[in-house]
């Protein structure tokens, strides 16, 4: 019997530091109005070397706690698997630091860069390992200090941009539900609307201490916001069509949280009020690939998400890469 990958168990983790959008007037020209007009945010999380809050810890207590929920031991692991770009380390994988401080020891581990798309490109790896029958259960996980990559002179990223993971258990089990389909796309020639350039010198005196990389992030703006808008919709058509679903019969949206201009326009074109669009980046800001996994958490913790119900997750990132999965919820 065909074995189907579960999500059993999500958890997240933030930094306590909160860098409200006043504190961002402080820093570069602009004003709170502004910020949340054009992206929904209104303030983020910043991770804090003295807190320990590296991509390993955050990446760390998400785990955990996805594990607490799922009534599953670190040694039942499998398989971790993380998509990120800002590990602590350019090698060993973030992925391998998290097995350890788990004490994951059966488990294989390993990092996928794929921009803001990484929790998604990571969970089809884990479903298609499941789908395979090399693995029964397995960790993903969502993580990323974008904070760390930020020009803060840039007044067209800092305000978007924060820090944060998310964490889901994932078992194979023959039982109906489970992730439907994983749907990945990628266009390289597309590579120069988000990327990343080195040099990163100027903090601003608020963040004192920030830990950051020796590069920093360049984006085009109203490019990237066009393209998104049109492979979010096309993919999340796509995983529908393949599934033989209307978009009535989608009960939640589960998006990455980059901008809410981009999420209406993407909601609008699929047909789903945003009345089924769960949206947190108001208080989060863009995480990257951490932002569904802590969407999802924080859905399944507040009862959004509902045994029987379909969930359509749906993310885009830097390469320009993007991906869909639906999933019919079975906690």
């Amino acid at each position: 019997m065909m074995q189907r990958a579960h999500i059993i168990g999500t958890g997240l983790s933030v930094p306590e530091r909160i860098l409200s959008n006043k504190d961002l007037e402080g820093i570069v020209d602009t004003t709170n109005e502004w910020i949340v007009r054009r992206s929904g945010i209104k303030e983020r999380r910043i991770s804090s070397p003295d807190r320990d809050e590296t991509t390993t810890h955050l990446s760390t207590q998400a785990s955990r706690r996805a594990l607490e929920m799922a009534g599953v031991c670190a040694d039942q692991l499998d398989m971790i698997v993380i998509g990120t770009v800002t590990s602590d380390c350019q090698f060993p994988s973030t992925a391998c630091m998290v097995q350890e401080a788990l004490n994951a020891e059966n488990a294989v581990a390993f990092d996928v860069s794929a921009g803001c798309s990484g929790f998604l490109y990571a969970l089809n790896t884990v479903n298609n390992a499941i789908q395979c029958g090399t693995c029964r259960t397995a960790l993903v996980v969502g993580v990323d200090r974008l904070s760390s990559i930020i020009n803060w002179l840039d007044r067209g990223t800092c305000v978007l941009l924060a820090d944060g993971a998310g964490a889901v258990v994932v078992t194979s089990n023959p039982g109906e539900g489970g992730i439907l389909s994983s749907h990945l796309k990628s266009n390289g020639k597309f590579w120069d609307l988000l990327y990343s350039s080195d040099g990163n010198a100027y903090t601003p005196s608020i963040l004192k201490g920030l830990s950051k990389k020796s590069f920093h992030l360049n984006m085009s703006g109203n490019r990237l916001f066009k393209q998104a808008i049109e492979c979010l919709s096309s993919i999340a058509k796509d995983a529908m069509k393949h599934n033989s679903l209307s978009s009535d019969d989608i009960d939640l949206v589960v998006p990455h949280q980059a901008n809410i201009r981009i999420i209406r326009a993407m909601a609008d074109n699929i047909g789903i009020p945003m009345t089924r669009v769960f949206t947190n980046l108001h208080k989060y800001g863009n995480t990257s690939s951490a932002s569904i996994p802590i969407a999802l958490d924080e859905a399944n913790r507040g009862g959004l998400l509902i045994r029987g119900k379909n969930v359509l997750l749906v993310s885009f990132g830097a390469g320009l890469t993007w991906a869909a999965s639906i999933m019919k919820w079975t906690m």
